[in-house]
């Protein structure tokens, strides 16, 4: 069964590469571009990984992941945070919200899949 990775990035060359390594690799992949609609994104599409960046339009990754793990449905749900925001206290805020991974942009494809494999389990 595919792995359905939930990608939220409003930066249209990082999505469409890593949409691209994901369903190379056999993934299903959703993606949006804001904040804002995440959390009903995530009822819909029911992933099993989401990746997340910390700055979007209409919330940052940060309120949506206090907001996924905030909710009983949605507490357990793996979170690779991939961002530009590198700095010692964005990774700090992110581990204290309940980050599962955190990498930064630029990142390399291999480590993004293998954070995605890792995430979604056997």
């Amino acid at each position: 069964m595919a792995t359905t990775v939930l990608l939220i990035e409003d930066e249209p060359n990082i999505k469409e590469a890593v949409s691209f390594i994901l369903e190379r690799d056999g993934c299903t992949v959703h993606s949006l571009a804001d904040g804002a609609t995440a959390l009903a994104a995530v009822a819909r599409h029911t992933p099993d990984v989401v990746i997340l960046d910390i700055m979007l339009p209409g919330q940052s990754g940060l309120e949506v992941l206090r907001r996924l793990r905030a909710d009983p449905a949605t507490a357990g749900l793996p979170v690779l945070m991939l961002t530009a925001k590198g700095q010692a206290r964005d990774r700090a805020e992110a581990e204290a919200l309940g980050v599962d991974r955190f990498m930064t942009k630029p990142f390399s494809n291999r480590e993004v899949l293998a954070a995605v494999r890792e995430l979604a389990g056997p």
